[in-house]
């Protein structure tokens, strides 16, 4: 009987995992490909330049991995795939306060440069941003995928549009703020295993979470690992003001810089940083996810990029939509 009872368990997961597989195929823009860029940029081949860049920055500067992964977080969500981040000037998406601590827009300017100088006007700023991302997370440990491209620069960046999800998210709010997107639970929480390589600020979770828990002052709350708790607050986040810019790594220091699925481990024992990670823990329609990704490193591999490229394809312009920007900070 319990023999039966496993194997049923284990059916109904793999089942699980397959139509959570087959949702993640689905949903993208028809006009993409693989290898779009061929044969059109006098015989360079643009991911290899694309690549070469990012791998010499990320023998310089590893974290580039987290910067790179969260622009395109930041990117995709804001109005689609189309580049609008990248534009400077007042009002633009850039300066609006989610955006403020973005980085890596260099590394996209020195692609975009190097490329320009192949072949002016023919690769977008947004698919150099989606492939930057895509070769970061192979060098810091992820696993290696195709991205399709064909991407157009959009010609809209409006700092009044930047509406990211709050890091205070439950796991059913961080849920429909994707699912807006054509995104589905198990997507969700492949894309917030980003976080293996993120960090964020004191000021995010000294409130929330470690001196005023449920808005009473000096609670901490009482699901975050108790050892944990007391580290933060002694070490990393003292309860004064000149420990609000503090970084806190969202995994553990020692797996920070890898993409790997350390990070609902860490949920599995509370250690979840930002209250919208250990809520997918929390919540009993996440929590299985969380479970089967923590369980096996080789199923996470697989299928974070395949959340990726999902995401890289909403709302996207392709043909003669949008434009090719001459450079990436501002509309030709």
């Amino acid at each position: 009987m319990a023999s039966s009872a496993r194997n049923n368990g284990a059916a109904a997961a793999a089942l699980m995992v397959t139509v959570a597989v087959l949702a993640l195929a689905g949903g993208s823009s028809a006009q993409l490909q693989h290898g779009f860029y061929k044969g059109k940029c006098n015989g360079t081949d643009v991911e290899a330049v694309v690549q070469s860049i990012v791998r010499a920055r990320f023998a310089r500067e590893n974290p580039i991995v987290a910067y790179l992964l969260r622009m395109q977080f930041h990117e995709c969500v804001i109005n689609g795939c189309d580049g609008g981040l990248l534009i400077d000037g007042p009002g633009t998406e850039k300066t609006a306060p989610p955006n403020l601590s973005v980085k890596g827009y260099d590394v996209i300017a020195a692609i975009k440069t190097e490329l320009e100088k192949k072949c002016p006007g023919v690769v977008s700023c947004v698919d150099i941003q989606i492939l930057a991302a895509r070769d970061a997370v192979a060098l810091a440990g992820g696993a290696a995928y195709a991205v399709r491209t064909g991407r157009r620069d959009g010609r809209r960046s409006q700092a009044s549009d930047a509406k990211l999800p709050s890091p205070d998210y439950t796991a059913q709010q961080t849920v429909a703020y994707y699912g807006r997107l054509g995104l589905g639970a198990f997507d969700t929480v492949l894309l917030l295993g980003a976080h293996t390589v993120g960090a964020t600020r004191c000021a995010a979770i000294k409130q929330s979470r470690l001196y005023g828990y449920g808005g009473r002052p000096g609670a901490t709350d009482p699901g975050m690992d108790p050892a944990y708790a007391s580290v933060y607050k002694r070490y990393v986040c003292p309860n004064v003001p000149s420990s609000d810019n503090n970084v806190v790594f969202l995994d553990d220091q020692w797996s920070a810089l890898k993409v790997d699925n350390h990070y609902y481990k860490n949920l599995q024992l509370r250690r979840g940083v930002l209250p919208c990670d250990q809520n997918l823990y929390n919540d009993g329609s996440t929590k299985w996810i969380v479970d089967l990704l923590a369980k096996d490193n080789g199923l996470f591999a697989s299928l974070f990029p395949q959340a990726l490229i999902k995401l890289s394809e909403v709302n996207v312009l392709t043909g003669t939509q949008g434009e090719i920007r001459k450079v990436c900070n501002r509309f030709n």
